[in-house]
């Protein structure tokens, strides 16, 4: 019996040796913030270094090839080839209940095309990135989840989704004239799962001039994805924005800004507005923009429940586009776990001619900043959805599209004559107006800045949606700056909707 416990002893002792956890990680991020930061060096001879996207798109991973494929573990794990700007090489180690052993380059798990190259030059290269593969949609294929590729990007998608807007561990200075610096993960860390495993551990070394910094994330791949995050961030040196749970997408034109040339789809971006659920329980809305000129929204908020950029609006009929499936495209809704204390979330919207470009990024940048070294410990959960709905407060009533045009007045002989305003036709819908009647006495509070003149402000019963539509007509005083306005509805003293935040671009 003596014996028995004492080799249980042993085996314990041997797995808790073993043991990894953000601790790891957070003491060579720790180690990396009291030195001084070594940027990383390029590897890559020039055939790699300087190709064009399309030869960079004939390497492709063997599929056969994937980390664990002949293992019953239901994640797999294949690799992005260096290449183009990915030029750095990212260590991938894997973590047993024995061991952290290094995940090292091999080629044979590549297929390069006709890419012509000197084998021996490259063979020490490393990997750009991975990706996990998990069997989301069909228990017979294993598709795409998650990617991790360029400085601390990553992302992710749930069932049926197709790859839309990215997160990022970190972003300093976004904005800024000064310029962003955008930190890079150095290193991965990847448990290996059991067969019976539902969720996929990763750790991650995040490094900057001015930051470093240990993250976990958690991945549950579902109908929703979703990924726990606990990060230990350390300062390296003063940081004007510290930019947490950032993410970044695209918006080219929407409803609320129609394309400028003729285009078979009426809408073409990755997400429709920035929703805020802040700490007092108010609800805010700010539909996206493509201004002309860079523009930085911030939201005062202390202890924020959830921010995220989110695709309302799935109907197939407001993209029309069967290529690029902008319907299909997730939401991704942050929340923080914790007091996050005060601080605001930043919207950064970036004029951009083509939907190439990633132009929007929001952030949470908090009031209180660590001391150089000083560790700032956070976490979060990431939900990556199609499901808008469940991202309300089921009490209340939310906007469900944002529609300018050119604003004008109806004549006597029933002609609309353009009046030099413009107008803002916004519909609420939701539970709480629903159960209204269509006659209930339902009124807006609506404000502008000093440079709108709000020439109409008209609440009507909209039977179709069940919901009511605001349609506002506003002169611009200088249409060289932008105009902000709020709205929202009121029934017996009390608001029963979002705050609709709206940002008229300069020069519209």
């Amino acid at each position: 019996m003596r014996a028995l416990v004492g080799s249980a002893l042993l085996a314990l002792s041997t797995s808790q040796a073993w043991a990894f956890n953000l601790d790891d990680v957070a003491e060579k991020a720790k180690a990396l913030a009291g030195e001084k930061y070594s940027a990383p060096t390029s590897n890559l001879p020039s055939e790699f270094s300087e190709m064009k996207f399309a030869d960079y798109q004939q390497i492709r991973f063997r599929n056969e090839k994937a980390y664990w494929a002949d293992e019953k573990t239901p994640f797999k794990i294949s690799f992005y080839h260096q290449g183009m700007h990915f030029d750095t090489p990212v260590k991938i180690n894997e973590v047993t209940s024995t061991s952290v052993k290094e995940i090292k380059y091999d080629p044979s798990r590549f297929d390069f095309g006709s890419l012509k190259f000197d084998e021996n030059a490259t063979k020490d290269l490393g990997y750009a990135g991975f990706r996990i593969l998990y069997p989301i949609n069909s228990p017979d294929k294993q598709d795409e989840i998650a990617t991790f590729l360029g400085a601390s990007y990553f992302r992710i998608v749930g069932k049926g989704h197709w790859w839309g807007l990215s997160a990022r561990g970190l972003a300093l200075d976004t904005a800024l004239p000064s310029g962003e610096e955008f930190p890079r993960f150095r290193e991965f860390w990847i448990e290996h799962p059991k067969p019976s495993d539902k969720h996929l551990v990763i750790f991650a070394l995040l490094d900057s001039p001015r930051a470093t910094g240990a993250y976990r994330f958690i991945v549950r791949p579902g109908n929703d994805t979703v990924v726990d995050v606990k990060a230990r961030v350390y300062l390296r040196d003063k940081v004007s924005k510290l930019g947490l749970a950032p993410l970044t997408s695209m918006f080219l034109f929407g409803s609320n800004q129609p394309s400028a040339e003729h285009n078979f789809r009426p809408e073409l971006h990755d997400s429709t507005g920035l929703q805020i659920h802040a700490g007092n329980d108010e609800w805010i809305w700010r539909p996206l923009n493509n201004p002309k000129h860079l523009s930085v929204s911030a939201y005062s908020v202390e202890n924020p429940k959830g921010f995220g950029l989110l695709q309302r609006g799935r109907e197939f009929s407001r993209y029309e586009d069967l290529d690029d499936r902008y319907d299909l495209r997730p939401s991704a809704w942050v929340e923080p776990q914790g007091d996050w204390g005060k601080g605001t979330i930043e919207l950064v919207e970036i004029p951009t001619p083509d939907e190439t470009n990633d132009n929007i990024v929001a952030f949470w940048n908090p009031e209180k900043r660590p001391e150089n070294g000083e560790p700032l410990d956070f976490a979060y959960r990431m939900r990556w959805t199609k499901d808008e709905d469940a991202l309300h407060d089921p009490k209340n009533s939310w906007v469900m599209q944002t529609m300018r045009s050119v604003g004008d007045v109806k004549q006597k002989n029933l002609i609309r004559q353009p009046d030099g305003s413009v107008a803002l036709v916004v519909d609420f819908v939701g539970p709480t107006l629903k159960a209204l009647a269509g006659d209930a006495p339902v009124s807006t509070q609506v404000s502008t800045d000093d440079n709108a003149e709000v020439k109409e402000n008209n609440l009507r019963y909209n039977p179709v949606t069940q919901g009511w539509r605001l349609t506002l007509r506003i002169k611009v005083k200088d249409p060289k700056k932008p105009t902000e306005m709020r709205a929202a509805l009121v029934n017996g003293g009390q608001t029963i909707s979002e705050t609709w935040s709206y940002q008229l671009p300069a020069d519209e």
